[in-house]
C-alpha cells in the first residue's frame, strides 16, 4: 500500500500551463500518475498536455472528480490558491513554491481550521519536493527513477536528502512505500507527526525514515509521539551538524535559537526516544538496513 496517493488518485495541477508546471506535469504523466487536468485562470476551455484546463479549482473538481492537486503558483498568489483548493473540497494539496511569506502560511492554516477535521484539506509543503508512491504515482518534482517500490516510508524536511535516502536504499535492495517532502519553511502545511500517524496506520509500511533539519520543535515533538504511539522502527537523521548556533541558514529560514534546536541536540532527543539515528547522511541506507534486520 501507500499513503496519500496511489495509481488511482485523480490529480490536477494548479498553474498548469506555466513552464515549470508543464515540465513536471509531463514527468508525472510519463510516470503513470492519473493526471486529469489543470487550472490556469483565464485559460479555461483549453487543452494542455491533452488534458482540460479550467479557470477555477471548483470547476476542475466538478468536471474531473479530482481529489488532489500539485500547485505551481507564484508566492504572492500561493495563499489564495491553497484556500481555493480547500474551498473546492480537495483532500490533498502539495505546494512546491519557495518564498511564500510565513504570514501567508499562517493565514492559510487558520483558514483550514474552519473545516471539520474529516473534510479538512491536507497541505504538504510549501518549498518541498512533493510526494511519490513508487511505481504508482508522483505528485512532485523528484527524479522518479531513483525510487523502487517497497515497505519503508520517508518523510523529510529536505528534498535532496529524501532523494539521497531513497537512492541509498535502492542500492541496498530496500524499497519505499511513500516518500513525503514536508518542506523546510518555518511554517509548513503539515508536520512530521501528521505523516507518522499515516505511516503507522499503513499495514504495508514496515519502517519509516524521518529526516529533519536545524531549527524548530518538530523533530522533538514527533520523536516523543513515536515512542508513545508507533509500533514500527523509525530511523532518524538531522541535517546541519556543523551549522553555527544563532545564525539563519539558507532558503529554509531555519534558525537555531532555543534549547534543542541544533542538529546534535535533536539527534540526542531522537536517541532518547528510541529512534535509530544515522550518524551521517552517507549512512542513511545502512542504518535503515540495520533497523529492518533488528525488527
Amino acid at each position: 500500500m501507500s499513503i496519500l496517493i496511489n495509481e488511482r488518485t485523480p490529480i490536477i495541477v494548479q498553474g498548469f500551463t506555466g513552464d515549470k508546471a508543464t515540465f513536471h506535469a509531463n514527468e508525472m504523466i510519463r510516470y503513470g500518475t492519473n493526471l486529469v487536468g489543470g487550472v490556469t485562470p483565464g485559460k479555461g476551455g483549453m487543452q494542455h498536455l491533452d488534458r482540460p484546463v479550467f479557470n477555477t479549482v471548483k470547476e476542475a473538481v466538478a468536471d474531473t472528480g479530482a481529489e488532489a492537486s500539485l500547485a505551481f503558483v507564484p508566492p504572492p498568489y500561493a495563499a489564495d490558491a491553497l484556500m481555493e483548493a480547500a474551498d473546492a473540497g480537495l483532500k490533498l494539496v502539495c505546494i512546491i513554491t519557495d518564498g511564500i511569506p510565513a504570514q501567508d502560511m499562517m493565514r492559510v492554516k487558520r483558514y483550514l481550521m474552519r473545516y471539520p477535521k474529516e473534510r479538512r484539506t491536507l497541505v504538504v509543503g510549501p518549498n518541498c519536493a512533493g510526494i511519490i508512491s513508487p511505481g504508482k504515482a508522483m505528485l512532485g518534482i523528484m527524479p522518479g527513477h531513483i525510487y523502487t517500490r517497497g515497505e519503508v516510508g520517508i518523510v523529510s524536511r529536505s528534498g535532496t536528502l529524501g532523494y539521497e535516502a531513497a537512492a541509498q536504499m535502492t542500492a541496498l535492495g530496500i524499497g519505499v512505500s511513500t516518500s513525503v517532502g514536508i518542506g523546510g519553511d518555518p511554517i509548513n502545511g503539515s508536520s512530521f507527526l501528521d505523516h507518522m500517524a499515516l505511516f503507522e496506520a499503513d499495514p504495508e509500511t514496515r519502517a519509516v525514515v524521518m529526516i529533519g533539519e536545524i531549527g524548530g520543535p518538530q523533530e522533538a515533538e514527533a520523536s516523543q509521539w513515536i515512542k508513545e504511539n508507533m509500533t514500527k522502527p523509525v530511523i532518524g537523521y538531522v541535517a546541519g551538524l556543523t551549522a553555527p548556533k544563532g545564525r539563519r541558514m539558507g532558503h529554509a529560514g531555519a534558525i537555531i535559537s532555543a534549547e534543542g534546536d541544533t542538529a546534535a541536540e535533536k539527534a540526542d532527543i531522537m536517541l532518547s526516544f528510541g529512534l535509530h539515528v544515522a550518524p551521517s547522511a552517507s549512512e542513511l541506507g545502512t542504518t535503515v538496513a540495520r533497523a529492518l534486520s533488528a525488527s
